[in-house]
């Protein structure tokens, strides 16, 4: 990450706030102009497509592990006193990316999926105490922990910023997904860890260039199919899964490798599903989100990746939200079993 000289900083506030608050759904990164999110950054906004290169811009003059310093977020700049010790993560990637650097926090939220925790995560968070769900956070919870330390994003709380960080420091990145990396690089220089995170992006890159080794000739393509309630997307390029399919060399299937998010689809054009490899999972329970009319539909069964059976059920907390180190290593590793078959 690329560090600039930082001229002004600013002194965490110490007020205590008291409310419920709604943010935005993580369920699709898209954002209702009504809610606490940044419609610029969802999306289709105008920031959207530099999220990962403006981001990288971000971080602290300090030296490594040296307090206090001042951080440059997207939202300005925080003063962080002293290596924190009570954070809280406002969404699955903050929370992958402060337990990949050996933390634990001490406030998370839930969500809408499968789980309301990342089932990967499940034995590192033990303990933890939820402040409410990734679309209604608890600004009084948050409190009550007293935390030193406030992870969030533009995308998911940006009018919420205030007020969080009148209750602690707080670093927004500009929006979870595709930057994945450099969001985790904006959390090291926030809790004075740059070497770890360093390290932890090594091994990654390291797994991935040993995955795309496997291959000597052509690669098989990959297709990428997400159901969700009133929607089905075919996912791109900026996306968790996809900046890692990119590392790894591996070619997408049809017109899936666009530099979107993704694309949604209509059931009758589920053609466009079609790869040497499909990968699918729900955001939610399959038989709320026409998972389970999809596979009954003939079209579906119609698949060459399908018929070939090389169609697999994948798991949604890891594969869309697993936006960290820990995650992506866990797609890396699941991703080499399967192409095996």
């Amino acid at each position: 990450m690329k560090t600039r000289s930082l001229a002004r900083r600013l002194a965490p506030a110490v007020v205590l706030l008291a409310a419920t608050v709604g943010i935005s759904s993580c369920s699709n990164q898209n954002v209702d102009p009504k809610s606490s999110g940044n419609t610029e950054v969802a999306t289709g906004g105008e920031r959207f497509g530099t999220a990962d290169a403006e981001t990288a811009k971000l971080g602290t003059d300090a030296a490594p592990g040296v307090f206090p310093r001042t951080i440059k977020h997207a939202r300005g700049v925080t003063e962080i006193p002293r290596k924190p010790e009570r954070i809280v993560v406002l969404d699955s990637g903050e929370l992958d990316s402060v337990v990949s650097l050996g933390l634990k926090p001490v406030g998370m939220v839930t969500t809408d999926g499968a789980s309301p925790i990342p089932t990967y995560l499940a034995d590192k968070v033990q303990g933890v105490q939820t402040v409410g769900k990734n679309t209604t956070l608890d600004l009084e919870a948050i409190a009550k922990l007293k935390p030193d330390l406030i992870l969030g994003s533009q995308l998911r709380v940006d009018k919420q910023y205030d007020k969080l960080s009148a209750i602690a420091p707080t670093v927004f990145s500009i929006r979870p997904g595709f930057p994945w990396k450099e969001n985790f690089r904006l959390i090291g220089a926030a809790v004075g860890e740059e070497q770890k995170a360093k390290d932890a992006l090594n091994s990654y890159a390291d797994n991935a260039r040993a995955l795309s080794a496997r291959f000597t000739g052509a690669k098989p393509t990959i297709s990428l199919v997400r159901f969700m309630p009133n929607r089905l997307r075919l996912y791109g390029n900026k996306s968790l899964i996809g900046v890692i399919l990119q590392d790894a060399g591996l070619p997408r299937a049809g017109k899936q490798g666009v530099d979107e998010l993704s694309t949604e689809i209509s059931l009758e054009n589920i053609s466009q599903a079609d790869g040497d490899y499909i990968f699918y999972s729900s955001y939610g329970k399959p038989e709320n989100t026409g998972e389970s009319a999809a596979l009954a539909n003939p079209g579906w069964a119609q698949l060459s990746g399908v018929q070939k059976g090389k169609a697999f059920r994948v798991d949604d907390d890891v594969w869309y939200l697993g936006l960290g180190p820990t995650g992506a290593n866990l797609i890396v590793k699941q991703l080499g079993e399967y192409l095996a078959k």
